[in-house]
């Protein structure tokens, strides 16, 4: 009896395990956001809200950089500092034009990231998961470019 029990609760422990990796949510659209699309690679997170008039001109700029980097493996995500949820987080990305991935779930717990105040912020993560700065007010697609390279040269 004690090695059934023993199997039963190893494939229990197991199947609780399976589950602990890094859970980032669902995005905007509802789709799982796998740990592997932010896990061991460099981030771009930019927090945004619908009010904020600097976010509105940002989000375009945010746009071309995700297209940029798509080819290096830096993953671009926002959040919305306000923390809507399902289709209201939908209609105000799609309202915006975002068409990078929106994270439902804050990650700031995760990465260890101070609450800001002031929008829009940006911070940019490195491979290993550190803040490696945080930019605030309105971003370009160059500058962030231009920033990340310069930390990834320091790397």
């Amino acid at each position: 009896m004690t090695r059934r029990l023993a199997a039963a609760l190893a494939m229990i422990g197991a199947l609780m395990l399976g589950g602990c990796g890094n859970d980032y949510g669902i995005d905007q659209n509802g789709q799982k956001i796998a740990a592997e699309r932010l896990d061991k690679q460099w981030l771009v997170l930019n927090y945004w809200a619908e009010w904020c008039g600097p976010c509105r001109t940002e989000i375009p700029e945010l746009n071309a950089l995700a297209d940029q980097l798509k080819s290096k493996d830096i993953g671009v995500f926002g959040v919305n500092f306000d923390n809507v949820q399902g289709a209201e987080l939908k209609e105000a990305s799609e309202k915006l034009g975002i068409r990078f991935t929106v994270l439902a779930q804050d990650p700031a717990e995760v990465f260890e990231l101070p609450r800001s105040e002031a929008l829009p912020v940006t911070y940019i993560i490195d491979d290993k998961g550190k803040v490696r700065e945080q930019l605030m007010g309105e971003q370009t697609a160059a500058g962030v470019l231009a920033k990340l390279e310069a930390l990834q040269a320091k790397n």
